[in-house]
C-alpha cells in the first residue's frame, strides 16, 4: 500500500478526490455546491462546507507548488482603477495586467482612493513578475507622475 503525502495525513477522503475538487472550484469558478454535485456523481458524499475547507487547506499549497511551472508575465503592464458599487457603496478597484492579458494584481478598497505606490508595490516587489519595462495608464490624475512609480 502506497503512503499518503504528509499533507494528507488524517485525512479519510483520498487525496486525488479532495485535489480534483479544489482543481474544480478554482480552475472553472464552479460554486461549492456545484462541485458537491460533481462529486457526489462520482460516488463521494462531501459536504459544501468540507470542500470550502478543502479549498482553504490545499489551494495555496497547490498554488505554491504550481507557481514554477506557471508561464511567466511579461514586461509591458497595463493599469486601470475604476468604481464599482457593492451594497450601496462606491468602492475603488484597481488592477494591472500584462500585454497577454494575464492578471498581476488585483486591489479592492471602498474607503479612500489608492496611490498607485500602495496598490502595486506588491506586484513590483513579487519575484515571479519581472519589473515592468512600461506601464500604461489612462493618465488619470490618481497615477502621478512616472517619477513617482
Amino acid at each position: 500500500m502506497a503512503t499518503r503525502p504528509a499533507i494528507f495525513k488524517r485525512r479519510q477522503t483520498e487525496p486525488v478526490l479532495v485535489l480534483s475538487a479544489v482543481r474544480w472550484y478554482l480552475r472553472y469558478s464552479l460554486l461549492l455546491r456545484d462541485v458537491e454535485e460533481l462529486l457526489d456523481e462520482r460516488g463521494l458524499q462531501a459536504d459544501h462546507t468540507t470542500v470550502w475547507r478543502w479549498v482553504q487547506r490545499y489551494g495555496p499549497e497547490l498554488e505554491q507548488r504550481l507557481q514554477r511551472h506557471l508561464k511567466p508575465t511579461n514586461k509591458s503592464w497595463r493599469v486601470d482603477e475604476t468604481y464599482v458599487g457593492v451594497q450601496g457603496r462606491w468602492c475603488y478597484l484597481s488592477r494591472a495586467i500584462d500585454s497577454a492579458g494575464a492578471t498581476l494584481i488585483l486591489c479592492f478598497r471602498c474607503a479612500t482612493p489608492m496611490r498607485l505606490n500602495d496598490c502595486f508595490a506588491k506586484a513590483l516587489s513579487d519575484r515571479s513578475h519581472p519589473q515592468p519595462r512600461v506601464i500604461n495608464t489612462d493618465l488619470a490624475p490618481i497615477y502621478g507622475a512616472p517619477s513617482q512609480i
